[in-house]
């Protein structure tokens, strides 16, 4: 059955026999379960402000990289440097990309050296099963870096064994007048197999994709491989385990210094692997426990390979984790408690070698007080090697005006730990780090309603925020470096609209229109003004996301449209389509990505590609 779309939780609260009468739509409605480590939440009944994109939508966006999907994720600021996943820095609600966590089936993925790695994940689009966007501060929840909200990509799951092929190529049909003079082209192949057995399932999935850009030294090369395995030891005992492996390389002209890294080159190679488990001890009782690992190596040449050893920066990263969570179902509500221990390597050219621990405690409670009011409180308690003890509480509550209205809150806390390239950084004359950095802290405040009425659903959501101790890149003079500096305090208030309205003209027609809007205020308390920010005035003051879906048997039409205005430059419209074909197992697509050639710049003077045209079959059996 297809899920939710991009804006899915505009469907919460929806009863299932609405899900079963639109249980053909793109934007089905479909009880998801969030699984916050130690508690597990239907999407209706979950009082943040959370949504699911899922495979259904996944499957019909013109995108084909993580980082594509989440550009039409409503209040998610997607800022690619690259084209096409290369690489991009992800931040919500107004947040600086450091203060985002990433989560691989809620296994952390924190890149110590910087968070413009962090997206550089083994995973494959066509193994992903959804996408949980978690808005606001989530300490209580996932820890450590969680200040403005979290990213939790879940992966498939097997339930019956075959293949899957999915092969595309593309152009700007424009040629490179700077460099080969060759047409700039894409091309690509995702390939998975799985095995399905009543105790043990399998899935492995692997994929290439090239491209010589769409601009002079732009190109890369992508290469993931995924295996993912569940185990089910009787029926109260399951384990799954994932091993994945990237190579990325790609070229950075004007990435980091414009005009300068015209040549400039860089590869990312990544290692994930996780294995966790569940348990459930009783009726009442269960255990989660979980060993993490993520080795990242990261090779930037500023001469690009004209001149390799001159201007180059090696980074060498590693992390291992260890958590146990753990629920207990009482009479009257449920008890959550977990620990955390994560350790931290770098051993970097121009950062040095260093290393740092982190430890953590969890508690959380939720019950209702009465039939219509539910409460969830806790706290997160971290021990950081350099910065000592913290504590970092939260709670959120939802009422229910009606079954078709919900009234929610929440308040919460959290921290964002300084990087090693914020801390360590020496690459003069460029940018230097900063050894005496404080961690950011946010607290932030949130009220909101969800309403869902037959093939309507509208949920709206106002906060306010302030990270205290905010960090930035400054600097006085344009002929002096960049240096990281605990800045002062940012306070952020916004809105934001999620609508969506599905119906079905008969057995064959259907259409669902989703329309998103965020708004952004922010206003920064320093008493240096005359310092000039790299980053601080970049974030976006509004946007708007829209799809609208048009199915008419096995063909559909999916257009998207997304708007922003940042605090500073100029604004765009950008709007894609896809048209699809499915007969039988095989579907054939075509991707218009930036119909109306749009000039547009997401990250300082970096333009992004105009109007590219893709054409790809899919085969799947499973």
């Amino acid at each position: 059955m297809k899920k939710l779309c991009i804006a899915a939780v505009l469907l919460i609260g929806a009863d299932r026999l609405s899900a079963q009468n639109m249980q053909d739509s793109v934007f089905a409605i479909d009880e998801v379960i969030i699984h916050e480590n130690r508690f597990s939440t239907p999407v209706s009944k979950q009082n943040r402000n959370v949504y699911v994109i899922d495979q259904a939508t996944i499957a019909k966006l013109p995108a084909r990289s993580l980082q594509e999907i989440l550009q039409y994720a409503n209040g998610v600021d997607l800022r690619q440097r690259g084209p096409f996943g290369s690489q991009a820095d992800i931040s919500i609600d107004g947040g600086s990309f450091e203060q985002t966590v990433v989560l691989v089936n809620g296994t952390k993925v924190i890149d110590m050296q910087t968070a413009h790695n962090m997206f550089n994940l083994p995973i494959p689009v066509e193994a992903i099963e959804r996408i949980e966007v978690i808005r606001g501060p989530a300490a209580r929840i996932y820890g450590v870096n969680s200040l403005t909200g979290a990213i939790n990509i879940i992966t498939k799951k097997a339930s019956r064994s075959g293949i899957l092929v999915d092969s595309y190529v593309g152009s700007n049909f424009e040629k490179d007048r700077e460099g080969t003079e060759n047409t700039f082209y894409g091309r690509g192949i995702q390939l998975g197999g799985v095995l399905s057995k009543e105790k043990h399932q399998h899935s492995l999935f692997g994929s290439h994709d090239k491209s010589n850009g769409y601009r002079y030294n732009t190109g890369f090369e992508n290469n993931k491989l995924l295996y993912l395995g569940n185990y089910q030891i009787g029926s109260t005992n399951e384990i799954s385990s994932l091993l994945g492996y990237i190579n990325n390389g790609f070229g950075a002209n004007g990435f980091y210094a414009s005009p300068g890294d015209r040549n400039s080159s860089e590869a990312v190679q990544t290692t994930l692997a996780a294995i966790q488990s569940k348990h459930q001890l009783s009726e009442r009782w269960t255990l989660m426990p979980r060993l993490s690992y993520r080795y990242n190596e990261d090779d930037y040449r500023y001469f690009g390979f004209s001149n390799p050893t001159a201007g180059r920066s090696l980074h060498y990263t590693h992390s291992a984790a260890a958590e146990l969570n753990t629920a207990y179902k009482m009479r009257k509500g449920e008890l959550g408690f977990g620990a955390e221990a994560r350790t931290e390597q770098i051993n970097s050219s121009n950062i040095g070698e260093h290393r740092r621990e982190n430890f953590g405690l969890f508690a959380q409670y939720r019950t209702y007080l009465t039939e219509k009011l539910n409460v969830n409180v806790g706290t997160y308690l971290n021990y950081n090697s350099v910065y000592k003890w913290q504590m970092y509480p939260g709670l959120d509550a939802s009422y229910e005006i009606t079954p078709a209205v919900k009234l929610t809150g929440s308040i919460g806390t959290s921290q964002r730990i300084p990087s090693f390239t914020d801390l360590f950084l020496d690459q003069r004359p460029g940018n230097i780090g900063n050894p005496g950095l404080e961690p950011e802290r946010a607290l932030q405040g949130e009220i909101g309603f969800k309403v869902v009425q037959g093939k309507f659903s509208l949920n709206s959501y106002y906060f306010q925020r302030k990270i205290s101790d905010f960090i930035d890149w400054t600097r006085m003079l344009s002929t002096e470096p960049w240096q990281s500096n605990n800045l002062g305090e940012l306070a952020t208030k916004g809105i934001n609209l999620r609508s969506a309205y599905q119906t079905s003209f008969s057995n064959d027609l259907r259409l669902s229109v989703h329309l998103g809007y965020s708004y952004l205020h922010s206003d920064f308390r320093n008493d240096d003004q005359e310092l000039a920010s790299k980053y601080l005035l970049s974030s976006l003051k509004h946007q708007i996301t829209n799809t609208v879906d048009w199915q008419y048997r096995g063909f559909s039409m999916l257009f998207a449209s997304r708007f922003n205005e940042r605090m500073s430059g100029p604004s765009y419209w950008i709007n894609d389509v896809r048209l699809s074909q499915k007969v039988l197992k095989a579907s054939v697509y075509l991707d218009a990505q930036n119909i109306f050639k749009t000039t547009y710049y997401e990250i300082g003077a970096i333009p992004l590609p105009s109007r590219w045209f893709s054409l790809g079959i899919k085969f799947a059996s499973f």
